[in-house]
């Protein structure tokens, strides 16, 4: 079940981001804002406290960095979803980012609207992979994870192997498209879409879509 108000934290060593960002979270009636920190420890910190839904966080901050922070984060507050937040446009930026456990990808120089997009997106279960900058560092990071080592061996692994098709379902969800964008990509029914959607959920023994992208990245079951 969806939250009432989305409890935001945001972790920057910018104040005037930190600021920004929390005076536009602040105007929204369906969002709450949680806080913010200046380094990866004080983020951790805030999250154990306040226990956001989203935490939206820097990559370069002194010490504890974000991808750091985030891979901690996910261990001790697994509902908590993690939004790269970051002014760097790098591909490996977003595949350690993944690998971390964030569920999306976000340039600072987005539009409010697409960052409140975003945050709504995430609080949902969906990957944050939707500008054409973010589906390029998304298609590298696959590529990277491919290129790591094959993925027969981790899908013939699961207790109910994925389906060819399946397949293609989950590689157009690890670019964040929608179950009606799948539909009219792969040639078949939007409710068809939502069938093999749900059955890789179950499969994978995932709760949501985001984490069943997170999942495929990690073990190499897209490319």
């Amino acid at each position: 079940m969806l939250p009432e108000r989305i409890r935001v934290i945001i972790a920057d060593d910018q104040p005037l981001i930190r600021h920004g960002i929390g005076f536009i979270i602040k105007a929204q009636k369906d969002m709450e804002w949680c806080g913010e920190a200046g380094d990866g420890h004080e983020a951790v910190s805030l999250a154990l406290r306040e226990h956001p839904h989203i935490a939206l966080m820097d990559v370069q901050m002194p010490g504890f960095d974000g991808i750091e922070a985030t891979r901690e984060l996910r261990r001790l507050l697994p509902d908590c979803k993690v939004i790269i937040l970051t002014t760097f446009d790098l591909e490996e930026y977003v595949y350690e980012g993944i690998r971390a456990g964030a569920v999306g990808y976000l340039l600072k120089d987005a539009a409010p609207e697409e960052l409140l997009h975003s945050i709504r997106a995430a609080s949902r279960g969906e990957a944050i992979y939707r500008t054409g900058a973010a589906a390029r560092m998304i298609s590298e990071a696959l590529r990277l994870a491919d290129a790591s080592g094959s993925r027969k061996d981790t899908l013939t692994s699961l207790p109910d192997p994925l389906t060819d098709r399946e397949l293609e379902v989950l590689q157009e969800m690890a670019y964040g498209l929608k179950n009606e964008d799948i539909a009219t990509k792969l040639h078949i029914s939007e409710s068809t879409v939502k069938t093999h959607v749900h059955r890789i959920l179950q499969k994978v023994e995932a709760e949501d879509r985001t984490q069943a992208v997170v999942l495929a990245i990690r073990n190499r079951w897209v490319q």
